[in-house]
């Protein structure tokens, strides 16, 4: 009887710590519906979460949400799997061949810096504002943090592994498959993290830009501001927050299902 009490009691606690993270968005959610409803501002400028919320489920219920989600997650996909395969596929080649990082780091360092946005209006130029500008913004802008996170991590390998390997009769295509590839596998999920990141901002940036009538939750929001709608601008922000935070969770999740070791080696 006081194991059963008390394990319930340690569910009820496990509960409570568990919503814990949700109380400071419930106070911030209620303390700005009770400023914007006493002040009494004006949706234009800002809309109670209420009017918000409104707008959220309208835009659920007709499916213009799912449309637009779709498209954005489609162009983020398209560019990221091609960027994926080539900067894992460069930076191990790099990280193998020195004389291959000589050639290519110039370059890399070079261009890396440079903010990605700025090529919109060159990329605009060379394909227009179709879905093959915004599926290459998407991939260049991962390109880089993928590449250079590889190749960090084959730099970073323990070299005390790789003789361990060579001294037990490893071939070189061995250590490179058995013991590199393992050992930079941390930095480069790294990389396809940061590089996730960073596609979704500049493909929403990118149909900001030119994406005019083709859909997107960048033509979304720019569209809903245009005709002054600021509680749709609000749901559009509050969609993109939820899917880059699921994104996230999948990716992390993915990445302990390919590489369990690296959850617990931490």
């Amino acid at each position: 009887m006081i194991d059963s009490t008390s394990a319930r009691r340690w569910k009820q606690v496990h509960r409570l710590h568990g919503l814990l993270p949700l109380l400071p968005i419930v106070l911030f959610l209620g303390f700005w519906e009770f400023m914007v409803q006493v002040r009494g501002l004006a949706p234009i400028y800002l809309p109670a979460p209420s009017s918000i919320a409104r707008y959220l489920f309208e835009m659920i219920a007709d499916g213009s949400l799912a449309y637009h989600l779709g498209i954005t997650f489609l162009r983020i996909m398209a560019g990221f799997v091609m960027a994926a395969v080539a900067g894992v596929f460069l930076g191990l080649m790099m990280g193998m061949s020195p004389l291959l990082a000589r050639m290519v780091d110039p370059w890399i360092a070079a261009l890396y810096p440079l903010p990605k946005i700025s090529l919109i209006p060159l990329l605009i130029i060379w394909l227009g504002t179709g879905e093959a500008y915004k599926i290459v913004i998407s991939a260049v802008t991962a390109f880089f943090p993928i590449v250079i996170s590889t190749f960090a991590g084959i730099r970073q390998v323990d070299r005390g592994l790789i003789k361990a390997a060579k001294d037990l009769g490893a071939t070189r295509r061995q250590i490179q498959l058995k013991v590199m590839l393992p050992a930079a596998t941390p930095s480069i999920f790294a990389g396809l993290q940061l590089g996730m990141g960073v596609t979704i901002i500049l493909v929403v940036a990118a149909e900001m830009i030119g994406g005019s009538g083709q859909g997107g939750m960048g033509y979304l929001l720019i569209h809903a501001g245009q005709i002054m709608e600021t509680e749709k601008v609000f749901a559009g922000l509050l969609t993109l927050a939820v899917f880059g935070a699921v994104i996230t969770k999948v990716q992390a999740r993915i990445d302990r299902w390919i590489a369990p070791w690296i959850s617990e080696s931490h």
